[in-house]
């Protein structure tokens, strides 16, 4: 009896006839890797797409130096077990070359300034499409993304100029100096995602399972990991918790999430009973204004 073709399997069939889209459309293609969750999901997605031969684009990481050390080692031990080629560019480098401001405060991010290394990067290795595991449940301006979505010559976003997507038809024609972005599980959810992990096996970076952490509770009660990257006061209190990561962000703007959870399964049945979304439980960044992603995305962001 043939196999019963389900939900995640025609998940996975869009996914890889965009990734074979953008391979077939574009000279220049890059995958914008993270260590995070969607981009090991699209690696894997990859795999099924071109395997056995090797990527036609090489892993891009834009490394912000707030990074939580286990996400480093997943993904250079990722990249190595792969064999295909891994580019990371520092944001600290392009603090120094363009004289930008660092991040200050409590909590320095560098969060906005990705978008300038990540221009940059573009700009370097003549990239036509970024390839990045962005998905429409995360977060409103996310939403309102095409899966082939246009960024102008100089990076920006206009989301008021964006193209039709009928059927399974995306349009890579683009005037030189423009480049695309392409995300190909943006119909996904992070449920989806998780029950594709599972179902794949899929190995995660340690920050994802519930592990004892020192953390500091910010003013809007999140719990920030204690690193070497934020600023600690006299009358800040340290709390040892039992906590995982629902999403992987620099240090100094994703908070964690009191959880039990070690396994996949744990996770899955989290999300299920949880009423806050991914981002809203997690992300300082994107409380910082209402349009704070949008904001982001019209500069370069991913």
């Amino acid at each position: 009896m043939s196999k019963r073709f389900d939900y995640l399997d025609n998940l996975e069939a869009q996914a890889i006839h965009i990734l074979r889209e953008v391979a077939g459309q574009f000279e220049r293609p890059a995958l914008l890797f993270s260590g995070g969750k969607d981009s090991i999901t699209l690696v894997r997605l990859a795999e099924k797409a071109f395997r056995p031969g090797k990527f036609p684009f090489p892993l891009v990481h834009i490394d912000t130096g707030h990074n939580f050390r286990e996400v480093i080692e997943y993904r250079d031990r990722l990249a190595a077990q792969l064999g295909e080629k891994l580019i990371v560019r520092k944001v600290e480098d392009t603090i120094r070359r363009q004289g930008l401001t660092d991040g200050t405060g409590k909590y320095p991010s560098r969060n906005a300034l990705q978008a300038n290394t990540l221009l940059e990067t573009i700009e370097e290795f003549e990239f036509d499409a970024c390839i990045g595991g962005a998905r429409r449940d995360e977060e409103k301006a996310r939403a309102k993304e095409r899966i082939f979505s246009i960024r102008d010559e100089f990076g920006a976003w206009d989301p008021k100029r964006q193209r039709p997507e009928l059927w399974d038809i995306y349009n890579g024609a683009i005037r030189k100096g423009e480049n695309v972005r392409v995300f190909p599980i943006s119909n996904w959810t992070e449920l989806d995602v998780w029950n594709y992990i599972r179902r794949e096996g899929i190995e995660l970076p340690e920050i994802y399972f519930s592990h004892s952490r020192d953390l500091v509770v910010t003013p809007g009660g999140q719990l920030l990991a204690v690193t070497e990257h934020i600023r600690l006061d006299p009358e800040d209190e340290i709390t040892v918790r039992d906590v995982r990561f629902r999403t992987v962000g620099d240090a100094t703007c994703t908070a964690a999430v009191e959880s039990l959870a070690t396994t996949v399964d744990d996770i899955i049945q989290d999300i299920l009973t949880t009423k806050i979304s991914e981002r809203g439980a997690t992300r300082l960044d994107d409380r910082l204004s209402e349009a704070a992603m949008e904001d982001r995305k019209k500069n370069g962001y991913f």
